[in-house]
């Protein structure tokens, strides 16, 4: 199937980033989100990130201009009904995606392909509750988007070779690598990712280290560019409590118990940094861890 427009349901911080690398890649992009106010600000974000690229010499600025001349956007779900790829990248909770597919599906092309970007709910599932579960597969970006190279491609029972041969022509297309993981839950990156995330939670809780020298430890003595409660921050801590909760209770295994401490940030709001606060306090000129 030869992809040329593509429809992206929500314009958060992933929906505006696939938005940003389809466009540049050449693809006609329709944008929604139930929030005028949402799309407003993703035209925004996108539009400064590619004035970015191109005073970083990465892109001209002709490139940018065709790319935000491919961008539409809606409040209207389904306009989106006549693309030839759509990617959900609304809030990870499987009763909305569900009632977007379930409003969607009678507005769409026999041949539309639909797609989630979950990082953690059955595919199997989801496409289950569609007409066309042979046409329905995970596509799920990593965040930001338009920096991560990693596409993950996940397969659900249902679905053909040539819905996935579609999508991974698409991911080829951005200039990324795809990774084909099979639908178990929260697929490869989170299933090694967050385990690690909330070890270095239970490591915090039961006093072994703060969050200094958590973070410390794991990007002087592991190499690796983020502490894993700095990271945590940044992906959202209701996120990662998420998908914990959908590891362990997908694999039934109690080495995927969530932290308490975990659940404790949750609770009080404390989400990271897009509430301020999280591991740390982002409400000053640095941040300050809160533990």
């Amino acid at each position: 199937m030869d992809i040329q427009t593509i429809g992206i349901v929500g314009a958060g911080q992933m929906g505006n980033g696939i938005a940003h690398v389809m466009a540049l890649a050449g693809y006609d992009v329709k944008l929604t989100d139930v929030s005028e106010d949402a799309l407003r600000a993703a035209i925004e974000i996108i539009d400064g990130n590619l004035e970015r690229q191109v005073n970083r010499e990465k892109i001209s600025a002709g490139d940018k201009a065709a790319a935000m001349a491919r961008i539409q956007t809606t409040t209207t779900l389904t306009d989106l009904g006549k693309s030839d790829l759509i990617i959900e990248a609304a809030t990870e909770r499987e009763t909305v995606k569900q009632a977007i597919f379930e409003d969607l599906i009678p507005h769409l092309k026999p041949e539309t392909i639909l797609t989630s970007n979950t990082s953690s709910i059955s595919i199997t599932r989801l496409a289950s509750r569609t007409d066309r579960p042979e046409k329905f597969m995970g596509f799920h970006f990593m965040n930001p988007v338009p920096v991560m190279q990693l596409v993950e491609l996940i397969r659900g029972i249902a679905t053909d070779e040539e819905t996935f041969k579609a999508c991974a022509d698409v991911v080829e297309k951005l200039n990324k690598t795809a990774a084909s993981a099979e639908d178990f839950p929260a697929f490869i990156v989170n299933r090694i990712l967050m385990p690690m995330i909330n070890e270095a939670v239970y490591t915090l809780y039961e006093g072994v280290g703060s969050v200094k020298s958590i973070d410390s430890s794991m990007k002087l003595g592991a190499n690796h560019p983020m502490g894993p409660l700095e990271l945590a921050d940044f992906i959202g801590l209701d996120t990662c409590l998420a998908i914990m909760n959908v590891l362990h209770d997908g694999l039934a295994d109690t080495k995927y118990r969530p932290c308490p401490l975990l659940t404790k940030y949750v609770e009080a709001g404390w989400l990271g940094r897009k509430t301020q606060r999280g591991f740390y306090d982002y409400r000053g000129d640095e941040p300050v861890p809160t533990r």
